[in-house]
């Protein structure tokens, strides 16, 4: 009997040491996890500026969305094609949101971006800044300098007057502030959106949202924001 006691004890004691052993291992095992990813829409302390941005939509709406995007971005063509429709049907368009484009090109990995967004601008000398923007991210595998020539001239823009100023650079310090603007934002990668309640020419209360996102989810947030900015 005393020896079985001894073998019963021996046992729980065994049990005991796997369990602590355990303990530990499960401890090692989540200090080595890395950390849960960041919520998909955080807010950032900023009031952000829109000065002379292009701009879509009624100046006075309710909410402002930014995006800082680039023309040769997969996700951006993404979410050009996918969310940004609805977006500007369901809130564009109805007056509830201003649309705010700002350049990013992340000239590392996209060598043609820059200067495609040079070409936006000088369209948009001509009127035609939004109808180069849709056909640049329409064309995206076409954004040579050759082609954006193509693209002005598929528009019925001035060939002389885009061509002048393409060439010129004199868009380049504007992009380069918008991409400076963007870092200060914590803007990494694109498409990064900012969502905020329009306050003259600028937005406060203001969410980040990182990369291309389906409608369904921009729309939660929307309306979530128009609810809570209501006067």
């Amino acid at each position: 009997m005393e020896q079985l006691r001894r073998d019963v004890e021996a046992v729980r004691q065994g049990q005991d040491a796997l369990r602590q052993d355990l303990d530990e291992l499960r401890k090692q095992l989540q200090a080595r996890l890395p950390p849960p990813p960041p919520p998909l829409v955080q807010p950032i302390d900023a009031v952000v500026s829109i000065d002379d941005a292009p701009l879509k939509g009624a100046r006075d709406a309710q909410l402002t969305m930014v995006e800082f995007s680039d023309y040769q971005c997969p996700f951006c063509k993404r979410h050009a094609d996918q969310s940004l429709p609805q977006i500007e049907r369901d809130y564009i368009a109805t007056g509830k949101v201003r649309y705010v484009f700002r350049d990013f090109p992340l000239e590392s990995i996209h060598p043609q971006a820059l200067q495609a967004a040079e070409a936006a601008h000088c369209a948009g000398e001509q009127g035609r800044y939004w109808e180069m923007h849709d056909r640049l991210f329409a064309n995206q595998q076409a954004l040579a300098a050759e082609r954006l020539v193509e693209h002005a001239a598929a528009l019925e823009l001035d060939a002389g007057s885009f061509k002048q100023c393409l060439e010129s650079g004199k868009y380049v310090e504007r992009i380069r502030d918008d991409i400076a603007e963007g870092r200060k934002l914590t803007v990494t990668g694109t498409p990064t959106l900012l969502l905020g309640t329009s306050a003259g020419d600028s937005m406060e209360n203001v969410r980040i949202m990182r990369g291309a996102h389906a409608y369904a989810l921009l729309k939660q947030e929307l309306d979530k924001l128009l609810a809570e900015s209501k006067p």
